[in-house]
Parts: structure tokens; sequence; C-alpha cells
């Protein structure tokens, strides 16, 4: 199933006028069915389907589908990306405190729905007090080519990030500041896991996100790399970069070790973010946050080009 969606909606001006074609590939096992009935009782090896998607992500990534936990989050879902839905549970729990309105958008789906006790929900999610919905979702595939096509990107990478909150809180920002997309490591935290999805607070289908080996294809798009630093020789603080290229990647590092090698000498400029005496670090995401917001709002510097000299300071 296909369908279309223009990323700058409500948007800046880093995600130019056009439609994106997101594909949202079939899982094995769920079918996509026009219903309109009472939900359907969860069988058994539906069940162990669900367990799996939330705790493995070789699951995950096989059947090509994630999870979503919760009222507002599923509402969210149903409102804005129908499409996506793959399949939803839903307990009594939920079923006495769902309203008419939310009852009508949920039979209108065209998703399978099934139901199971209150406790049998509870042996399903990891979360301490669920409200008895989730849904599967499929899992958007980008097109990295369109993306890196655009005359104007703004863009996050995350290297080697291994807290799940900070990558959903990164995801979550990237969609705020209307960035083009999100870059992680391979050897970041699963963004489809269930710490991330819910860090993302709805975000996680509104922006194209990637992961990646190395940035070769990012630097070969002729997108500069500035990377934030604790200390370099070679650092500018991030107040006097005055004019950004229009094809801008981020780079924030692990939590512990900060970039890697590889991407330090790949950056075109290193910059820091002043703190106050006795503060060591800023959280990785505050870091992105802080960073991509102050960058989006500065003037474009047409002359800038991938040359390794920092032309825009």
């Amino acid at each position: 199933m296909r369908r279309k969606r223009r990323l700058n909606e409500g948007a800046g001006e880093w995600r130019p006028h056009l439609v994106w074609l997101v594909s949202f590939p079939r899982a094995a096992g769920v079918i996509i069915v026009n219903t309109g009935l009472q939900p359907q009782v969860l069988s058994r090896a539906r069940g162990s389907l669900i367990r799996q998607l939330l705790r493995e992500k070789q699951v995950r990534s096989s059947e090509g589908a994630f999870v979503v936990e919760g009222a507002k989050p599923c509402h969210d879902l149903i409102s804005q990306y129908p499409q996506a839905i793959q399949s939803l549970l839903v307990s009594p729990r939920y079923l006495r405190t769902e309203t008419d309105e939310d009852r009508s958008r949920r039979f209108s789906l065209g998703a399978r729905q099934f139901v199971c006790s209150d406790p049998a929900f509870e042996k399903l999610t990891d979360v301490e007090m669920p409200q008895g919905i989730l849904a599967v979702v499929h899992q958007p595939q980008w097109d990295e080519a369109q993306v890196l096509g655009q005359s104007r990107v703004l863009g996050v990478y995350g290297d080697r990030l291994q807290d799940p909150a900070n990558v959903g809180a990164i995801i979550r920002t990237a969609a705020a500041l209307n960035l083009s997309a999100v870059w992680l490591s391979h050897d970041s935290a699963d963004h489809f896991s269930p710490k991330v999805v819910r860090a993302t607070a709805g975000t996680l289908l509104a922006l194209p996100i990637f992961r990646t080996t190395d940035l070769r294809t990012v630097t070969l798009s002729e997108c500069r790399i500035y990377s934030a630093v604790l200390s370099s020789a070679d650092r500018v603080p991030i107040r006097e970069i005055r004019t950004v290229p229009s094809r801008l990647l981020v780079a924030v590092g692990n939590e512990g070790v900060g970039l890697s090698s590889e991407i330090m000498k790949a950056s075109h400029v290193r910059f820091s973010i002043p703190l106050a005496e006795g503060v060591e670090s800023l959280n990785v995401a505050a870091t992105a946050a802080i960073s991509t917001f102050y960058f989006s709002g500065l003037p474009i510097d047409s002359s800038a080009h991938s040359g390794k000299s920092p032309q825009s300071v």
C-alpha cells in the first residue's frame, strides 16, 4: 500500500514543495481487510507476534512493523496515518471509556481489529499502566535519494546513540523544527523500539529516518557536516557561525565518548555550545535541539561548497 503525503504541510522552507511517496510494506501474518465489524478474539499466535514486535529488533525488522501503545498515540495514528496501521488490539479497559466518536473512527479503519482480556493485554505490553489499546504499524520506507536531491537540506546525524530516550527526543525535535531527515548510525538504538516510539510522542512517521553504516551518500551529495564537540583545537563557538550552507547535516555523538574519528575527519566545521562554569556537557538531545534550532534561523551562504575549510563562520 502506498500513500501520498506532503512533507511541507504547515512547514518551513527546509522541506521543499514535493509530494513524497511513502511505502508501508505489508508484514507477514497481518492482512489488511475492511471489517466494519466487532473486533475478533486475539489468537495465541497473534499475541505472540505482538510480544515479539515489542521485545525483539530482529522481529521488527523481518516483519517490517512496530507497535504503538496508548489511547492518544493510537487516536493520532487513526486520524493522521490510518493507512500505516496493520492491526489494532483493544481490551475492555479501553472499550469502557471509548467515546462514540473514537469508536466510529476506529470502525472506519481498513485494518483488522482484535480484542483480548485485560490480563492478557497486560502480558503483552511493557507499559506499567496500559490503557488497553495498541496498534501494529507498518515501518515506513523513505527514499534517501529524494531527500538528498533537494536544493536545501537540514538534517541531524546521530552517531552510536545508545539511549532510546535521546534517539526519540532527537526525532521529536527534528519533526518539530521541520528538518529534512534524521540519520542514525547502524549501531544506534533501534528507532522502532517501544522506548523510542514513546519518546517521539507521535512524530515517528512525520519525517524520513535513515540508518547508515557511513555518511558517504550524504557527503557525495555535497552536504556539509557540522559536528558538535566538547573539545577540539579548531572548534568554533556556535554563536560565531553567522551563515550556513544550503545543505547541512548536524552531527551529534555517543552519550559517553562523542563522535567517532571518522565523523570528526569528515566534518567541515566543529562547533561547541558555550556552557556555564562547572557544567561539563549537555545532554546529546539538548545539543541537537539547540544547534538545529540555531542553524535553522541563520541565512543561507550561497557561496558555501563542500570543501573542507569552514566557509560559513
